[in-house]
């Protein structure tokens, strides 16, 4: 479930300059989705000093100016539509991270990430419109329930939010792709992600937790920066080898192991120890990507 929007962070010479063009695309993907919920785990712990909104504010801000800064988007001249575009596009990113750091503060790491994928299951369901897509859908769905249904109040919150951040997921994959389209999709990413910071900077700037402690802090500074380089930069740049190796089934498929490796992490890193219900929920997720994935129309680029 992954496209070109907004992967194409590093140019190709440059990625391979890291000897990644001898390594098999799969052990690459494995990297980058351990990075990935690596970089989700530090914001976990940094949910003891900062407010999940402060986190989610410290990572898209800090990856999009990354990314602007190594593209100097400044030097691209922006038509007002195309800003507005990047805009909804920041947006719908910004938003997607900042209630999955609300999930994530309530539920187990790979319980989250596994609910996550019913947004672009269902965008994949709805724009292919087949039996199969149609029976993924109906099992992730399944998968959720396992993993919601029976969770007590507060996790089941949790769960909600990562509902929220899935269908925010689909939005974001449907702008992504008019972004790309439009020819902005690098550029898009990274000034869209500073816009999209400044959209949820009133629930990560004042109060306890908010940015003046983070900025009071720079232990807390650097780890809410490492979070959007972990979960933004360094996938992003591995991604796009990767594409360029692989199919896109069988680059899909490989999307089957991020509630997994989100799993490992959560349980290693976080002492995150899943119940057999939740296993199962996550195996139907996973077993959904896998049935779902010569049926995805419009495969999202970023993975929360």
């Amino acid at each position: 479930m992954t496209t070109v929007t907004g992967r194409y962070l590093l140019s190709a010479p440059v990625v391979r300059s890291w000897g990644a063009g001898r390594v098999s695309p799969e052990a690459l993907f494995t990297v980058g989705a351990i990075s990935q919920y690596l970089g989700a785990a530090t914001a976990v712990e940094l949910f003891a000093e900062l407010r999940p909104g402060t986190v989610a504010l410290l990572r898209v801000a800090g990856a999009g100016a990354v990314v602007v800064l190594l593209r100097r988007s400044w030097r691209r001249h922006w038509s007002p539509v195309e800003l507005a575009w990047t805009a909804a596009f920041g947006t719908a990113l910004a938003l997607m991270n900042l209630f999955f750091y609300l999930a994530i503060e309530r539920v187990p790491l790979g319980n989250s990430v596994a609910i996550e994928f019913i947004g672009p299951i269902a965008v994949a369901a709805f724009g292919a419109r087949t039996l199969r897509s149609g029976g993924a859908l109906a099992l992730a769905v399944g998968g959720v329930v396992a993993l919601a249904g029976f969770a007590p109040p507060e996790a089941q919150l949790g769960a909600l939010f990562s509902l929220i951040a899935g269908a925010l997921w689909a939005g974001y994959i449907v702008l992504g792709h008019r972004v790309a389209r439009a020819g902005m999709a690098v550029d898009g990413l990274g000034v869209g992600m500073l816009i999209g910071a400044l959209a949820i900077s009133p629930v990560g700037i004042a109060g306890p937790g908010g940015l003046g402690a983070a900025v009071g802090a720079p232990l807390l500074l650097a780890g809410g920066v490492a979070a959007g380089v972990l979960s933004n930069v360094i996938p992003y740049g591995i991604d796009q080898l990767v594409m360029q190796r692989l199919a896109r089934a069988r680059f899909a498929l490989l999307q089957a192991l991020l509630p997994v490796t989100a799993t490992l992490i959560g349980l290693v890193w976080l002492s995150q120890v899943p119940s057999v219900r939740e296993v199962m929920g996550i195996v139907a997720v996973i077993a959904a990507i896998v049935i779902n994935r010569e049926s995805d129309p419009a495969p999202s680029d970023v993975v929360p």
